[in-house]
Formats: C-alpha cells, structure tokens, sequence
C-alpha cells in the first residue's frame, strides 16, 4: 500500500517518469464473465425476505445509500497511525487506538483495516513469527499484552468491522538478517527469502513461502474475531533502483516453460486462492480482500486497460487485479486511486468507471480507496481545494458497483485537513450506513426485536438471538409505510449488541421509531414499531 516507501511515490511515478513509462488502467471493452464464488447455500429467514420483498419496488435516494463501506486503514508500519511511537504503555497504546475509533465513529465510519503484519512480525501473540518491533522498539520483545483481542472488541464495541491486514511478502527492513531474532522464519528459512535494494522479501515463487503465509492468516482467524482478512498493494516489489529481483533458481525449478512475467503473476494468484479458500474454510464469514494499486493497465499496453499513464500493477508488481475478480477470489477489491480529477497520468474520472466495469457481473464488491492524506498538499493544485476529495464520492454515485470508500490514512482522521471530513459528513454522511452485504459469505438474519418500546427518549426492546446490532429508524412524520427503511433517510443508529435481556437506545425528537435485527453481516430483519 503506501506503506514503507515514500508515501507520494505513486504520485511521483504518475509524474516524472520520462514517458510516462510507469501507469495506470483503461476503459476496457470487454465482456466479463461472472465471477466463480464460493455458493455456501446460505438460508434466508422470513423476516429477512419480507424486509426484501417491502422494500424492492420503493425509490431510493443516492444521497441516502442504505448500505455503504465506509472504511479507513490503520497503518502500524513505522508508526504510521498507530501506536505513535514505539515503547508506548499499553494502557498509552490502547488510549491512542480508542481515539482513532473514537474518530472513526464520529465521522459516520462502519469499518477499519488495521495492519498487524507489516513485515513477518506480529501484533498479536504468535508462535510462528516474531513481535513487531513497531510495538516495543525491538524486534520478538514481548510487549507485555496481547493488542489483537482489544483491537478487535473495540471496534466491535463501537459498530465497526475489524479487517486484520497483513503484507504477505514483506520479510524484513533491515537487510540485515542476522539482526531479526533467532525463530524469525527469514532465519529459520534462509532458502524462503530473497535481498532486494536493501529489504528482505520472501520470494512468491516457492509453495513453502506461500504455505507459510496462509498458516499465518489461517491462525489469526482461527484465534481472533476478525471480520476480514486484507492485503495492500505490495506484492513483488514496486521499481526502485533497478536491481533485478534474484527469484532466477526459483523460476528455474518452478517455471514449467513460462514466461517469467507470467510465471511471477501466477505466483502470486497461486497465493491468492490459497488465502481464500483457507479463510472461508476457516471461518465462512470472514471476508478477504485486497487494495491493489490504482492501475491494472495502460491502454498504451493493453486495449483493455485505462486510458492512464502510470505504472502498471500487471507489469510491475506483477498483481493481476482483473483475474482475482474474474476467478472470485477476493471477495472485494478497493484499488487505491490516490489522484486527482483530472490528473492528466491517472485521471480519477478515468479509473473509477473503470473499475466499476471491471466488476460489473460478477460478486466481487468494489470500494474505492480515497486519499485523505493528500488533502491540502501544495504539489497538486486540485488537493488544495476542500471539495476535491468529496466530489470523488458524488461521482462514485453514478456508479451502482461502487459500494464503499477506504481512506488512508487514519492520522488524517485526528487533524481534518482543510475540514475535508466536515464536508463529507455533511454531503454524504449525513446517516449511518449498514454495511453492503455479500450473500454467499452465509449468515442470516435474526428474529425480529420483540417488545419494542418508547417511554420519553428511552427506545428500548427485547434482544434477538444471533443479533450483532440493531438498526434504529426514526420517521418524522409518524407514518410509516412499506418505503420507511428503503435507503438511508430514516436511519439514525446502527447499535452493537450490548448484554443483557433488553436493548435501549437514547432517542430525541418525535415521530415513530422502528428497530430491525442485524447479524454480524448485516443481514436485516424485518423492522419491528416502537409501542408507546
């Protein structure tokens, strides 16, 4: 992602490559094959197809979407976000992470990426790879807490999804290997990495490395409550000074005949799959999905590729975006389109239609990586002015594939530049949003909240089994028929769960209240009406 490199780098790249030799992607024109998914069979309860069948002939409102992502990635390499600096105190660390969510919250967010595993280390405890050094200061040294479990269940206290990213090649910064700690599996496994410009990268062409990396996101599902599990974009690694990745013994043994350009993007979706099927099978409603960089293809390289001239993810990185949503291999994609509109390299009106057509047809969602952390730069005209980031998002409207935006990163969501944030808030968060839903990850949706009741400002009702929240609706007009919950215009709350026989929720103004059941997926009850 940006992480571990300069973070205006693709920006860079856009601009003072001499003929624009690095790019981005192109109006493709051609016809896409629905994507393969999993097909778990999920069931579906009355209440959940009666709220559909209410609601399906109602006319909606764009401004209003019902449901949405609304995510922002919490990046913990070198201390990007998160904890500020290391050597922190946990009762510190744990501080500075409720305020980012604290944060998140106030700005009407529903999901947070948190990256516990920038470079084959941990931010969790682990008995195959190392803590973090981002965590203490010193790579393997115990913090003295285990930051996973907080993380996830203050996310969750707080109605936000918890994706667990990871970097799945990134072995070390150092290019020193005798300096990580003796278990440390570049140490372990000298044969699993390669050097490259200074970095320690484990080399995608050996199924051992791409066993190892799914064990590792195997075990964190297994053992924690993640909601997903997410990659960025750092794949083989991105152009730097020229040197040659040294993968020549691996392809030699492993490449069958190929091309290596062929043979390194087949790796890498080997990888890919591998990660899917052990997430679902793991846990069937952990979503996977990856952040790829903003540009598949150049046309100038591809007639189906974008009418950009920026690097391209394909050739460079050799990460094929376009296969993972054709195969379904990812459950969303969210490229990160970190430009301007009207950016003459990588154009945003350009690239977003772009993606929406890539996953037009198929299952795979798309949300849009937004770059909050270039609001207010001065390199860039259009980043100077405040609507640039929001008008992204008034655009992405027009677009029914696009359900969601990510932004990077979350320090932007403590220091609002230019009171971008207000403004999205305003024009385009002026409701919660229940998250978009992906049927075939199972789930159903629970039994209607029972005894639903309003007593001065106090909505309260009775819990439903399997409930993870509960969507709050309030009509103004006290009318309420079948089009009240259609989109976003009547929602007020999405409420966690809380223990206890009954639910309650503090409510101001009049009107009638309605409170539907949602499980962890979103799957939506019917609404029940609050009884005065």
């Amino acid at each position: 992602m940006r992480t571990g490199r300069p973070l205006l780098v693709a920006a860079a790249l856009a601009v003072v490559t001499t003929g624009a030799a690095y790019a981005f992607g192109p109006d493709a024109q051609v016809t896409k094959p629905t994507a393969l998914k999993r097909a778990p069979g999920a069931t579906t309860t009355t209440s959940e197809t009666t709220a559909a069948s209410q609601t399906a002939s109602c006319t909606t409102d764009a401004r209003y979407p019902k449901r949405q992502l609304r995510g922002v990635w919490i990046a913990t390499v070198k201390n990007i976000d998160w904890p500020s600096r290391t050597g922190l105190s946990a009762a510190k660390q744990q501080a500075e992470y409720v305020r980012i969510l604290d944060n998140a919250v106030k700005r009407r967010l529903n999901a947070v990426f948190v990256q516990v595993r920038p470079a084959s280390d941990a931010f969790y405890k682990s008995s195959m790879e190392p803590w973090s050094k981002f965590l203490t200061g010193t790579a393997g040294k115990d913090p003295g807490w285990d930051p996973l479990p907080f993380l996830v269940a203050e996310a969750h206290k707080r109605g936000l999804e918890f994706h667990a990213w990871f970097n799945p090649y990134r072995a070390a910064y150092d290019g020193d290997v005798s300096k990580l700690p003796a278990d440390h599996p570049a140490r372990v496994h000298p044969e699993w990495i390669v050097k490259h410009e200074g970095l320690v990268y484990y080399n995608p062409g050996l199924p051992a490395v791409r066993d190892h990396v799914t064990s590792v996101i195997t075990d964190v599902v297994k053992r924690y409550d993640v909601d997903g599990v997410h990659f960025d974009d750092y794949f083989y690694p991105y152009p730097g000074g020229g040197a040659q990745f040294a993968d020549g013994a691996a392809f030699k043994k492993y490449g069958k005949g190929e091309k290596l350009a062929d043979w390194r993007r087949a790796n890498v979706d080997k990888l890919i799959a591998q990660v899917d099927k052990a997430v679902h099978g793991t846990k069937q409603h952990v979503k996977f999905g990856i952040s790829p960089f903003g540009i598949w293809r150049n046309k100038s390289e591809d007639p189906t590729g974008s009418a950009t001239a920026g690097m391209s993810a394909y050739d460079s990185i050799y990460a094929d975006a376009r296969h993972w949503i054709r195969k379904g291999t990812v459950d969303y994609v969210a490229p990160q389109l970190y430009w301007p509109s009207g950016f003459k390299a990588a154009d945003y009106d350009v690239l977003m239609p772009w993606w929406a057509k890539e996953v037009k047809g198929t299952d795979v969602h798309l949300y849009i990586g937004q770059a909050l952390y270039r609001v207010g730069s001065t390199d860039t005209p259009a980043w100077t002015r405040p609507g640039e980031l929001p008008s992204h998002l008034t655009k992405n409207r027009k677009h029914k594939q696009v359900k969601g935006d990510v932004y990077f990163n979350a320090k932007q969501l403590l220091t609002n530049p230019l009171g971008v944030l207000d403004l999205i808030v305003k024009n385009h968060y002026s409701h919660p949003a229940l998250l978009p839903l992906m049927k075939d990850l199972g789930g159903q949706a629970p039994a209607q909240p029972a005894d639903v009741k309003l007593q001065g400002t106090a909505l309260s009702w009775k819990g439903s089994p399997g409930a993870a929240s509960y969507a709050v609706y309030q009509i103004p007009s006290g009318k309420v028929g079948e089009c009240a919950t259609a989109d976003a215009r009547n929602l007020v709350a999405v409420v966690p769960a809380a223990g206890g026989d009954r639910q309650s929720f503090p409510v101001s103004g009049g009107g009638a209240y309605l409170v539907s059941s949602l499980d962890r997926l979103h799957n939506e009850s019917a609404p029940a009406k609050a009884a005065p």
